[in-house]
This record gives structure tokens, sequence and C-alpha cells, in this order.
């Protein structure tokens, strides 16, 4: 052993357990946020339903939310948008749902939308469950014919 530096030979063991827990933690990050859409149906029907449906081209006091997940603000046919969300030209993603979900009139002044999810984590199960409602389709099919 005439050469070798028993400190790092000590250090290595410990390097490598902090680069596996450093990877641990980093990939787990995406999975601690992404929510449960189980979790987030059975928020949605206690918060979201009276106002909101699930089936395509069927609106309620809010639109519908089939597809919803990735697609433009104000696009849903035959719904009366108030003119701040008609304007407004954000996109449904993961972070402009959770800003809206959190607070409808502080990301969009003048929404007629009031109810809010102040909860960071039933907004991602929320989130979820509408991910799972997406589609391609923008309009029923009867109404695309």
């Amino acid at each position: 052993m005439l050469g070798t530096n028993i400190h790092a030979t000590k250090a290595r063991p410990a390097a490598r357990a902090y680069i596996v827990l450093q990877l641990l933690v980093a990939s787990s990050i995406p999975a601690l946020s992404a929510g449960d859409p189980v979790a987030g149906q059975h928020d949605f029907a206690a918060r979201c339903a009276v106002c909101h449906a699930t089936a395509l081209g069927e609106n309620k006091i809010g639109p519908s939310l089939a597809g919803v997940f990735g697609g433009p603000s104000g696009s849903v046919a035959n719904f009366n948008y108030s003119a701040a969300l008609k304007s407004a030209h954000l996109t449904w993603d993961d972070a402009t749902l959770g800003k809206w979900l959190q607070n409808p009139s502080g990301l969009v002044h003048g929404t007629t939308m009031f109810v809010n999810l102040p909860s960071s984590d039933d907004r991602q199960d929320v989130i979820a469950y509408l991910k799972t409602l997406s589609t391609n389709q923008r309009t029923p099919p009867a109404a695309a014919q």
C-alpha cells in the first residue's frame, strides 16, 4: 500500500454514498409533485363538479374540462367566457393550472372563476385528474361534422 493515501481511500465510499443519495432525492422530486389522479377525482367531485362537467361538450356554469390539459384558455365551444379569460392567451399546463387553481383572479384579473384550491397537494391531485380527461378533440364529434 505504498503511495496510497489513506484519507482518499476512506473518502471514496462516502463520496459514492453522497452521490447516490443526491440521485435518489433528485429522481424522487417529480414523483412527489406529480399528484394522485384518484384523489384528484374525489377533490374534483367535491369542489369543481358543481360548476364543471367532464364530458366533452357539456358546459355548466363553467366550461367542460374534458381535454382542457394542454389546451388554450377560453377555447371550449359554446361557452361564454369572461372578456378577461378570452384575452388571457394561456396554455393549461401544470404550472398555469397550478397558479389558476391557487388564485384564479390573481392570474387573470376580471375572471368569473371564484373558487380556489389553497392546498398544493389538492391542486396537484386535481391537475393529475384533469390530465386523465385529455382528448385531442376540442369539440364534440357531432359538432365537427
